[in-house]
């Protein structure tokens, strides 16, 4: 059965799409197989080539619980869910199938009043510093906010994701051939984290990953049927 970590909750704009292709990335870089799977109505499916990972349309009920099925009969994958935002109902669900959350929030005062409310009501989730400040000042001041405004959850806010302009990168309908190293070690960071969280063993495998990844990877398109391989 896959792992399923859920990226959720109900602010807008902390990053959550982000997040869940970042992560994806990192998984595949740590020697992970995993899909990064979009419920947002909002937004378009993206392709699969040239990621370090597949990616899954999930945005019906009926596909997301397709989508599901697959995942839960893959040993040894991780499912990465982009819940979107401003959905209560739907992160309530998605809260109830994972088994990781993450609750990602930008470093302002709306933002963290927010997770704290998210923090409140899904007690297993952790709060993910997204788009952080990279220079020292504002990175310092927005670590004293979070000292005192989250004092009461400091175990469960996680290390920050920072602001990278490349991240929009994997956000793109098809991603270029080569990728910034920044990127590719931001991603593998928040991996590393997730992996760690979940005490799952990894490997950065950056420069040996072969290419059945994707290849002999599971079709996880909600509309397509085709036997599920195992991961061994």
């Amino acid at each position: 059965m896959a792992q399923i970590i859920c990226i959720i909750g109900n602010k807008g704009g902390t990053g959550k799409t982000t997040v869940s292709h970042m992560l994806s990335q990192g998984f595949g870089l740590l020697g992970q197989r995993s899909a990064c799977v979009l419920t947002d109505t909002a937004r378009e499916p993206l392709s699969p080539e040239g990621r370090r990972y597949l990616t899954a349309d999930a945005r019906s009920p009926e596909a997301l619980a397709k989508v599901m099925e697959k995942l839960r009969s893959l040993n040894g994958w991780m499912g990465v869910i982009d819940g979107g935002g401003n959905r209560s109902e739907m992160d309530r669900k998605l809260y109830s199938m994972a088994d990781l959350v993450l609750l990602p929030f930008r470093d302002s005062h709306e933002d963290i009043r927010t997770v704290i409310r998210d923090l409140e009501a899904f007690p297993r989730a952790w709060a993910l510093p997204s788009q952080w400040p990279t220079n020292p000042w504002q990175r310092d001041a927005a670590g004293r906010t979070v000292a005192t405004m989250l004092a009461e959850f400091k175990d469960r806010v996680l290390d920050p994701v920072g602001a990278l302009s490349s991240s929009k990168l994997l956000l793109q309908k098809n991603i270029p051939a080569q990728l910034p190293t920044p990127l590719a070690n931001a991603c593998r960071g928040i991996g590393r984290q997730v992996l760690d969280l979940l005490e799952i063993m990894y490997e950065d495998v950056t420069d040996e990953l072969e290419d059945e990844t994707v290849a002999e990877a599971p079709v996880m398109n909600a509309d397509r049927s085709q036997p599920a391989r195992q991961h061994h």
